[in-house]
């Protein structure tokens, strides 16, 4: 990563130059900024020239299809829309089909006790060694039972549940053969709704989301202890 490089940007002068963002330098910006509770973070963008593939699924046997059973490369992007069954998990498994994760982050508002279940059972699995997963405020209160559940699940290999003021959704993680981010609008949970989400395939974009999140200040103490989890790619 000696050539990713990030510096300030002003938000009142923000513009979007498409050219820019379709062109083939790598570029990145950010953005420091107080929130709630004293917690500062940082907002990213950066853009990648990849190779990019465009799908519509509409069930999760339809997203299998489209996407087929070649393992995912580094350099590649796809793009879905979908709708009907389709969730930010179903995403995750075609991920977990094709590797073991050393190292996983969950970012969602809310997610359903059958998710954590299925994450849960993935850990003891081994197939995901280290999850760390950040929530939306709502998530402690409104999701009382869910949120204990996941804390003890994340716990079990030394990672967190951070809150935070989120409605971000994403995965970043890192297996045996490569590193990746899915980006989504849909929560971790099912949501009956058209949905985009975009798979791309790169150690830089894991390393722009997991620095990004190591820097969360949770307005929730469960994890005092809590050290971040690190990789030499």
């Amino acid at each position: 990563m000696d050539d990713f490089e990030f510096s300030p940007v002003d938000l009142d002068d923000l513009a979007f130059d498409i050219g820019a963002i379709l062109g083939d330098k790598e570029t990145a910006t950010e953005q420091k900024f107080v929130g709630g509770r004293n917690t500062v973070v940082e907002s990213r963008s950066f853009k990648l020239n990849n190779k990019y593939f465009y799908r519509r699924a509409f069930s999760e046997i339809k997203l299998l299809d489209l996407l087929g059973i070649d393992r995912f490369k580094n350099g590649e992007s796809y793009h879905i829309i979908s709708g009907g069954d389709i969730d930010s998990l179903s995403f995750l498994k075609h991920i977990i089909r094709q590797q073991r994760l050393e190292y996983l982050l969950i970012s969602t508002w809310c997610m359903a006790m059958d998710d954590v279940i299925l994450l849960g059972g993935w850990v003891e699995e081994g197939k995901i060694n280290r999850l760390d997963a950040y929530c939306g405020e709502i998530f402690p209160n409104q999701y009382a039972g869910v949120f204990h559940e996941l804390k003890k699940v994340v716990a079990q290999r030394q990672g967190r549940v951070a809150i935070f003021r989120n409605h971000s959704k994403i995965f970043a993680g890192v297996g045996d053969d490569f590193a990746f981010a899915i980006e989504s609008s849909a929560n971790v949970n099912t949501n009956p709704r058209a949905e985009n989400t975009t798979i791309t395939i790169g150690d830089e974009i894991f390393h722009f989301y997991k620095d990004y999140f190591d820097g969360i200040v949770s307005f929730d103490n469960s994890f005092p202890d809590w050290k971040k989890w690190g990789v030499d790619l």
